[in-house]
């Protein structure tokens, strides 16, 4: 299956998010706050989005809601069948929910999931498992709720509200809105579990769907191939971009990102060269975002700052945010933090 990092979202995906945000207080503009998306693509049906664009939208609107909880799961609970377009339709005309997972997996990043998304099978069930481990960690709970609401939804839908849901399991400790949990799902989340995944009856996933038109399942399926295509990006930016975030850190010189990526030193400049950007402007642009939404949105000291944001001291942090934005750290989040010191 191919990798959902190598791939465009449609903008729609950003539009439901947006108008989600707009029902909470939270309008467009500081939504899209360094996304670079203008607000006349939101309106083209055929635009599309690039994850890291996405991921600074989801950034924008988790710091604009901080209070609010389980955010991800009201958010993927506005996501529906028709929201995704052909891959939302392939599913709906699937012989039965066993084709229609099959046929998602299949054509996976023609939706809106940033977990990896696997199947088992047990003598009654069939389970869904969501790997967030790839996940930039300040996004991890936030992205794992929205899939896990997304897939509920879209099972719902498909089984005309009759969800054979029999068990949700969650990795992490016991949330303090386990409750809401509960309420959008129907049965109570277990914790602490070996990984997070929904399980359904299997029986039921088993059983012919009133919308199955084995005609147009051929014809959708040509047409998710061919969206798979268009959406394909594969830049190396995406993935320099990607490890930075993760699994490296911002600690991370261009040498072990050369290295992470299977490539020499030279390669990787030359690459990112031919993409219009550097590997310095890349690490300062990521340190920069992050700094300013620390600053703005926690009350992390000036020192673990520092450390988190891979420089070695903090003068040389405060050195480079006086460049980014013409003022020091701390004049920063009082204008943002007022109280702050």
């Amino acid at each position: 299956m191919p990798n959902n990092k190598d791939f465009l979202h449609p903008v729609t995906i950003s539009q439901v998010m947006i108008n989600f945000a707009s029902e909470l207080g939270v309008d467009a503009e500081v939504c899209l706050l360094g996304t670079d998306i203008g607000a006349d693509a939101l309106h083209e049906g055929e635009a599309f989005v690039t994850r890291e664009q996405e991921m600074r939208l989801i950034e924008n609107l988790m710091l604009s809601l901080p209070d609010v909880p389980a955010l991800g799961l009201k958010l993927g609970s506005r996501y529906n069948v028709s929201t995704f377009g052909i891959w939302g339709f392939a599913m709906r005309t699937s012989r039965n929910l066993k084709d229609a997972l099959t046929h998602a997996l299949r054509f996976l990043p023609l939706s809106t999931a940033y977990c990896q998304i696997g199947t088992f099978q047990t003598s009654d069930s069939i389970g869904i498992t969501m790997d967030a481990s790839d996940i930039p960690e300040h996004l991890r709970q936030f992205l794992l709720e929205r899939d896990m609401a997304t897939g509920i939804n879209l099972l719902r839908e498909l089984s005309l509200n009759s969800l054979p849901l029999k068990r949700v399991e969650l990795r992490g400790p016991r949330l303090d809105y386990a409750d809401e949990i509960t309420q959008f799902c129907g049965v109570e989340p277990h914790f602490n579990c070996e990984a997070n995944a929904l399980l359904v009856d299997r029986f039921a996933t088993e059983k012919t769907l009133p919308t199955y038109d084995a005609y147009l399942v051929r014809m959708l399926e040509d047409q998710c191939r061919q969206q798979l295509e268009r959406r394909q990006q594969n830049r190396v930016t995406e993935s320099v971009r990607e490890l930075l975030l993760g699994p490296l850190g911002l600690a991370a010189n261009i040498d072990d990102v050369a290295q992470a990526l299977h490539l020499s030193t030279r390669s990787l400049r030359r690459k990112l060269e031919a993409e219009d950007t550097s590997f310095r402007h890349l690490l300062e642009s990521e340190r920069k975002h992050l700094a300013t939404q620390l600053l703005a949105g926690s009350r992390m000291t000036l020192d673990e700052l520092t450390l988190h944001l891979g420089y070695s001291e903090t003068a040389s942090f405060t050195r480079a945010f006086r460049r980014w934005t013409g003022t020091s750290p701390g004049e920063f989040r009082k204008s943002r933090l007022p109280g702050c010191d």
